[in-house]
């Protein structure tokens, strides 16, 4: 079942929302050559905590973190610890989430650690430009597969691979709520958008192929190729008119 936010709701989610957009900024901004995963998630999960919040993913199915950080050719789920130190040249996942009197936000973006190479940029610009293209779709009366084929159809004319086998979702008093919101697909297709609905919309794009598998550890997804792969992601409200993005910081930083 879909759940529809009242007024009254999404006006907490708002601010657990603008709580997890802050989270990532700080995440971003402590990217840097030397740095180790584990420092970032350790400061995350403490401006979270002094904001009244709850880190979302730490113990969420057993996963161990606060923070989601994805190296290189890791898609999400990255475990950070204090042995991985970020390198010059990497690009860096970062997915976080807070919970806030009772509401979940979700978001994720891939950063540069130093200077990167211009392949890697492109990337990340195509990944996140690609979320853009989707959310035009995200419109009362529209279906969840406009979404999809919009983010699908601009990866792909880069050579892109999308990721098939980890999909966007709605969000608010769970974390992962219905309906998926798959990265490609033909459009017409899936529940029909409306007002009050949240979605979590997040392309995850490779490098070169779509396919992935998952490390020993259970959590971390990698390119099965080894190519870089790059994610983007924001919490979005259906309205009556253009589509309100959620996870912004107070500044309006994405």
């Amino acid at each position: 079942m879909i759940a529809l936010k009242s007024d009254r709701e999404l006006e907490v989610m708002r601010k657990a929302c603008q709580i997890t957009a802050a989270a990532r900024q700080l995440a971003g901004e402590m990217i840097r050559p030397g740095i180790s995963t584990g420092a970032i998630d350790k400061a995350v999960h403490d401006f979270i905590l002094s904001q009244g919040a709850k880190p979302s993913f730490l113990h969420y199915s057993g996963y161990p973190a606060s923070v989601c950080i994805s190296v290189n050719d890791q898609v999400i789920h990255g475990i950070p610890d204090k042995h991985t130190k970020l390198k010059e040249g990497d690009i860096v996942s970062i997915d976080v989430g807070a919970y806030y009197q009772g509401f979940h936000g979700d978001c994720a973006a891939t950063f540069p650690c130093g200077r990167i190479s211009p392949q890697a940029q492109k990337l990340i610009d195509v990944t996140r430009q690609s979320f853009f293209e989707g959310i035009r779709y995200a419109r009362q009366g529209a279906r969840v597969s406009d979404i999809s084929h919009a983010v699908q159809t601009y990866a792909e004319q880069f050579g892109y691979g999308v990721v098939r086998s980890y999909v966007g979702h709605g969000v608010g008093e769970k974390l992962h709520e219905e309906p998926e919101v798959p990265n490609y697909g033909a459009p017409g297709r899936g529940p029909r958008l409306i007002r009050g609905m949240t979605l979590a919309i997040e392309p995850m794009i490779n490098q070169g192929t779509h396919e992935v598998r998952v490390l020993r550890d259970g959590w971390t997804v990698v390119t099965k190729d080894g190519g870089l792969s790059a994610h983007y992601e924001n919490t979005v409200l259906i309205t009556d008119g253009e589509p309100e993005i959620l996870t912004v910081t107070g500044d309006g930083v994405l």
